[in-house]
């Protein structure tokens, strides 16, 4: 069983990357993507959403990183496939799963779940561009607005070469309301011979249990459930005696500020700390009183008095973003 930590825009991004998988039981993570429109992106623009490519594509404590692509135009996707694979990601992923309305707007995410047809010639066109031997992975949902193609378009990822599937047990139009329709990975994971990865509604390791039962698929991919309980891929692993207490957690909280310090702009650090501070009041009734202490706060030297006290010496925090 292998578990994965998902990308979340403007949350799961390498900063909490780097802090959750310090906590060991991830195996794989995946980036927020990058947009491919009609342009070459420069390095950097790669960099910026994957740092960790300066580091062999490891995060800090050495979990491999793939980097994610959305786009619908397949040249382009193409070219910007092969200048990514020179900074050696340890794979390639392609988004075929947001729901954003801006982006099916502009023909990119879940709106290609439509035609299966143009899933196959962007992955194929990607596949193509890269080297042989790089992992080429990709992640859909159950559909845009019918889930009754899901497997066609599966069959067609597979054909265009992905070696590997994240299957987000919703369609576009469910979005992220409960339930995740785990029964329905089951024909995918028949329909293709690759590994097949479940995604959805996983908050805790019996949650996993019961995904795991239903779908047949051993592995998962953690997104909300990660930042909410930072030990969910461990208690997975290991069980309940390898949860992540309270008081385990604070080293990590204080890096996660360290890195917020470093990496975000001034105004942005104090609802950083709240954001993640509000998904972990659904684990810890300790993150509910943070949060309820520092929910007006908006001067980051205020919050750091209140959230960290006499720690406070230590964090080093940066007056601007590097």
């Amino acid at each position: 069983m292998r578990i994965y930590l998902a990308p979340m825009e403007g949350l799961l991004d390498h900063i909490l990357r780097d802090v959750l998988t310090r906590l060991g039981g991830v195996d794989i993570c995946v980036t927020e993507f990058l947009r491919v429109s009609g342009s070459l992106q420069p390095p950097r623009s790669f960099l910026r959403i994957a740092p960790e490519l300066e580091n062999g594509s490891l995060t800090h404590s050495g979990v491999p990183v793939r980097v994610q692509l959305l786009g619908s135009d397949p040249h382009f996707m193409a070219q910007n496939a092969a200048r990514l694979a020179t900074l050696k990601p340890t794979g390639i992923d392609l988004n075929f799963g947001c729901p954003a309305k801006t982006v099916n707007r502009h023909q990119g995410g879940a709106i290609l779940l439509r035609e299966p047809e143009r899933l196959y010639a962007v992955v194929s066109a990607v596949r193509a561009a890269i080297p042989p031997d790089m992992l080429l992975s990709a992640k859909m949902r159950l559909g845009y607005d019918d889930p009754h193609r899901a497997v066609d378009c599966a069959r067609a990822i597979r054909a265009g070469g992905a070696g590997e599937l994240v299957v987000h047990a919703r369609t576009k139009e469910d979005g992220y309301r409960p339930p995740a329709y785990w029964e329905r990975i089951a024909p995918i994971k028949a329909a293709v011979n690759i590994p097949v990865v479940a995604n959805g509604e996983i908050w805790t390791a019996e949650d996993y249990q019961r995904c795991r039962d239903i779908s047949g698929v051993d592995d998962a991919m953690l997104g909300r459930g990660a930042v909410a309980n930072p030990g969910l891929a461990r208690t997975i692993k290991h069980g309940q005696d390898a949860r992540v207490s309270w008081s385990e957690l604070q080293p990590l909280l204080l890096e996660f500020w360290r890195l917020v310090g470093r990496h975000v702009q001034v105004k942005y650090r104090c609802g950083r700390m709240k954001q993640w501070l509000n998904y972990l009041r659904r684990t810890y009734p300790e993150a509910e009183r943070a949060y309820q202490n520092l929910r007006t706060v908006v001067d980051p030297l205020d919050l750091e008095r209140k959230l960290f006290g006499a720690c406070l010496p230590r964090l080093e925090i940066a007056v601007d973003p590097v």
